[in-house]
């Protein structure tokens, strides 16, 4: 049986290695750095810009981290052992420019090359969010994003409830939340931030106790305001995502403009009866609200949730399927529903999805962001655009 240092002796001869200076060189030619020491070590000190991923969890975690096997890779451990294991083992799994960095991260550092001491999680935000550390795809850095993360909620009601407990339980640092309705028992039924004890309760004051309560790292920004012409650019600007639980036209052609005015992202849910509906509108790459409805239908053919009634449980399902394209969105996860529209029905238990495309004649776009004039809608909620510059 082989040695320790046979073993060590045999992996280097299959790889390349480099010292500092080179892997520094490499890295400005667009190599990446994976840091392969354990949690403790890369606390006290790394390079920035480097992936961590500890040796122990390499081969489970490295193809949910890293998808392209072409991205050149500088491995780098202590003293360039760990590192020089590590280069064979990606080797073996198909990546193919891999670099081990002789001397490791203590020779890069005692020769005065630039680290920093990471950004890391508590101990009692490991504990919480440990589900989430476990997925490649998020670990501490995506949770670390999700917890700089900035979400506004157009509503707490049917849609805002879910889609808010769930972006709060998954660490969202700032969820903003508007509404100026109250809460009346007629509510209960499907919006689940509330309860009996606050009927007649602020919504957006209910709102803040129950996520307040679920998760404390959150800082919940309410605004407890009509949304309208007069207020809500000031109040979109800074958010990373919206998710639009409006309950009539009027507001949701307002914050598409708005929003696209911004380039801020809309995650869109709708409700009726036993049906829902989901999309996202992404105005700097992607269709937008008036794309899919370039006017609002008239009332008679719209009525509301207090009208037409609406099954308690269908704004769980929808809501919660916002706040999941909210952290890929956030994460850059998977394949998101801009472009696509998922319409659910409870009834026979299918989704369904549409294929969404661009107005070619829309003017209120991300390209024409100067000339899109917020005001409020009128009947049929036509957008308003100033004259283009005269060349």
């Amino acid at each position: 049986m082989p040695s320790f240092r046979e073993l060590l002796t045999a992996a280097k001869g299959r790889i390349t290695e480099t010292d500092p200076a080179g892997a520094e060189a490499l890295l400005a030619q667009g190599y990446l750095l994976l840091d392969v020491r354990e949690p403790d070590e890369y606390e006290q000190g790394a390079i920035p810009g480097s992936l961590h991923i500890p040796r122990g969890t390499l081969e489970s975690g490295i193809e949910g981290r890293l998808t392209n096997h072409h991205q050149p890779i500088v491995v780098m451990c202590a003293g360039g052992v760990r590192s020089a294991f590590a280069a064979d083992t990606l080797a073996q799994l198909g990546y193919t420019d891999v670099v081990s960095m002789d001397g490791g991260f203590n020779r890069w550092k005692d020769e005065g090359r630039e680290w920093a001491t990471p950004r890391t999680l508590t101990a009692d935000q490991r504990n919480r969010y440990q589900r989430h550390l476990l997925l490649p795809e998020i670990g501490e850095e995506g949770q670390l994003g999700l917890l700089d993360a900035s979400v506004l909620l157009l509503g707490a009601g049917g849609l805002g409830s879910p889609a808010a407990l769930y972006l709060a339980a998954a660490g969202i640092g700032t969820i903003g939340i508007i509404d100026m309705d109250v809460v009346d028992e007629s509510n209960l039924q499907r919006q689940i931030l509330h309860n009996q004890e606050r009927i007649g309760d602020r919504k957006v004051d209910s709102a803040k106790k129950t996520l307040t309560a679920l998760n404390p790292d959150v800082n919940v920004v309410t605004y407890d305001v009509r949304l309208g012409a007069d207020n809500i650019m000031e109040i979109l600007e800074g958010y990373d995502v919206i998710v639009d639980g409006a309950d009539n036209f009027p507001s949701r052609y307002l914050l598409n403009d708005a929003s696209v005015k911004l380039g801020i992202p809309v995650v869109h849910g709708s409700i009726f009866r036993f049906e829902g509906q989901v999309t996202v509108f992404d105005p700097k790459d992607g269709v937008t609200y008036r794309d899919m409805l370039p006017e609002a239908p008239p009332a008679e053919f719209a009525p509301s949730c207090a009208e037409a009634g609406v099954l308690g449980v269908l704004p769980g399902i929808v809501g919660s399927i916002q706040a999941l394209e909210v952290i890929k969105l956030i994460l850059g996860l998977g394949e998101g529903l801009s472009g696509r529209l998922v319409a659910f029905d409870a009834m026979d238990m299918s989704f369904r999805e549409y294929r969404l495309q661009r107005d070619p004649d829309l003017e209120v776009t991300w390209a024409n962001r100067d000339r899109i004039q917020i005001v409020e809608p009128d009947g049929l909620c036509m957008p308003n655009m100033s004259e283009p510059p005269t060349s």
